[in-house]
């Protein structure tokens, strides 16, 4: 037994005391954070309509959540390890309720932004917490089914936030959404102050203060700039945050190369099974996110679902994700991390053709129930192995940088995949728009404000249909194909995205015989270094 009264993590068969209550409470504290992930989309239209938002400020809706999560993980997560991921955990479930309540009662769209990044923050403080634990009290296959049911029901979790948050729309205004956590948020602080361990393998070493910040600055900077990429009279603001992004990415590479104490040790991140896995995820939890996001928008302006509609239609995703998952694991354990990605891609890559193919003006249900399944085996597939990966590749003392930069897969995938097909959504929905009144015989009539509230969103170009009324058909079809123009060009980019992960991982991570004897001579090279650390030497 370790000094702080936690098994030892040598023991490939170990687990902590009261495994099940552990892991419970763990996954319940992830269930919060992912459900305040997801719940936004679904609330688009009512919020454009409530703020009358243009498609930008709807995607800051949207990202402002990953976006804030994100850009804290790996500082937050290097805390955790050093001053006690339990109380992290606390902090971040408790900070939770406040940026519920700012967002749900925000009095404009500015507001409410800011509310959903604050939540991204108290996530930022929980979230990564949750692997970092099951990382240091499981090994071995337990370790791996752990992660597995973390995976699946923490995504199944997150999916389930549109199907509520499309209930609670039909009777309530559009706040209602950010409410649906508060009271798991109170059940999710009782379990974790009762049955999580206060304290499992955590680093003695300070934290490094500096490359915190950098990774900060970096990651709000590069997410900020995807999304006003593409708004009009902006090029400075633009510019801005790019050079913001560039210049903290060379510090916290330069930081990270020097510091004697680094928050992201490069030397293990040049890992193959770990930078491969951890691009991988990246790109298979970002499409999954981007997906809904756009999806979501489409059933109800295109569609015209109903809230509750709309979020019901995205529960054979949640439902694969689940089934999958354990076989996923077993496909780990059998097969190796490599061909389970590689499946998992190729749903994935089926899933985008299929939304790019057949989702239009007239889809029926069926069709949109295929492309969920798919995206469902997909992440169910990939998703075990890309967390699998990352904590198999590190020392225990490194929990929080494995953890970080899975939850990193996660937010930032999400972040960045939604920012990118946002803006072209965005810009394709603008660009069609702008030809069909070039096109139109009223196109003298229309003048240039009416013409940017028609470009700015779907939700704007509803209004102009209400002032209008002898255009609104014309209007409302012109919106209706104008997005459906923009979210191609998203599932165009989706497609790219997958096409060029599933090339790293042919061509860059190794098969499963190779991968085992890599993970074993990164465990002997982590216990021969941390044994030369220790005050007497490797005999202490």
């Amino acid at each position: 037994m370790s000094q702080s009264g936690t098994p030892r993590t040598d023991d490939p068969h170990e687990a902590p005391a009261r495994a099940s209550l552990v892991l419970a409470s763990l996954i319940i504290v992830a269930a919060v954070a992912n459900l305040n992930l997801s719940v936004a989309n679904v609330a688009l239209p009512a919020i454009g309509k409530a703020f009358d938002s243009s498609q930008t400020t709807l995607n800051l809706v949207a990202v402002g959540y990953s976006l804030g999560l994100a850009a804290s993980v790996l500082y937050l997560g290097a805390i955790g390890d050093r001053h006690g991921r339990k109380l992290l955990l606390l902090l971040g479930v408790a900070l939770s309720v406040p940026a519920c309540l700012l967002a749900a009662y925000a009095p404009n769209d500015t507001v409410l932004v800011v509310g959903r990044i604050l939540g991204g923050l108290s996530a930022g403080m929980a979230y990564p917490t949750t692997l970092a634990l099951i990382t240091a009290l499981w090994a071995g296959p337990g370790r791996t089914k752990a992660i597995a049911l973390w995976s699946a029901l923490g995504g199944g979790i997150s999916m389930l936030g549109p199907v509520i948050a499309g209930a609670l729309l039909e009777r309530f205004y559009w706040g209602s959404v950010f409410l649906i956590t508060l009271p798991l948020a109170v059940v999710a602080l009782v379990m974790a102050l009762l049955f999580v361990p206060a304290h499992a393998n955590e680093s003695t070493e300070p934290v490094d203060n500096l490359g915190g910040v950098l990774s900060v600055l970096l990651i709000a900077g590069l997410v900020l700039a995807i999304n006003f990429a593409a708004v009009p009279n902006e090029g400075a603001l633009l510019i801005g945050l790019l050079v913001i992004a560039l210049v903290a990415g060379a510090g916290f590479f330069w930081r990270q190369r020097r510091a004697p104490n680094p928050l992201y040790d490069l030397h293990v991140a040049g890992r193959r099974t770990f930078w491969v896995a951890a691009c991988a995820g990246i790109i298979v939890f970002g499409s999954m996110m981007g997906s809904a996001f756009v999806s979501q928008q489409y059933l109800q302006n295109v569609l015209e679902y109903n809230p509750v509609e709309a979020g019901a239609a995205i529960l054979p995703l949640v439902v694969m994700m689940v089934l999958v998952a354990p076989r996923s694991a077993k496909l780990v354990e059998t097969r190796g991390a490599r061909t389970t990605l590689l499946t998992g891609y190729a749903f994935l890559f089926l899933a985008f053709g299929w939304m790019l193919l057949f989702w239009g003006e007239d889809s029926s249900y069926w069709q949109i129930g295929v492309a969920y399944v798919l995206i469902g085996i997909g992440a169910g597939f990939a998703g075990t192995p890309a967390s699998h990966s990352l904590t198999g590749s590190v020392p225990v003392r490194r929990a929080g940088m494995a953890s970080g930069t899975a939850d990193l897969q996660r937010d930032l995938g999400g972040a960045i995949m939604q920012s990118i097909m946002g803006v072209l959504l965005t810009a394709g929905y603008a660009s069609a728009f702008t030809a069909a009144i070039a096109a139109s015989p009223e196109s003298k009539d229309v003048s240039d404000q009416v013409q940017s509230e028609l470009t700015k969103s779907f939700a704007s170009a509803g209004q102009v249909a209400q002032q209008h009324p002898q255009y609104a058909d014309q209007i409302v079809e012109a919106a209706r194909q104008s997005f459906l123009h923009g979210d191609d060009w998203a599932y165009t980019v989706g497609l790219v995205a997958i096409a060029l992960g599933a090339l790293l991982i042919f061509f860059m991570f190794p098969h499963r015989d190779a991968e085992r004897e890599l993970l074993r001579s990164y465990s002997t090279q982590d216990s021969a270094s941390a044994a030369a650390e220790r005050p007497n030497g490797p005999a202490a």
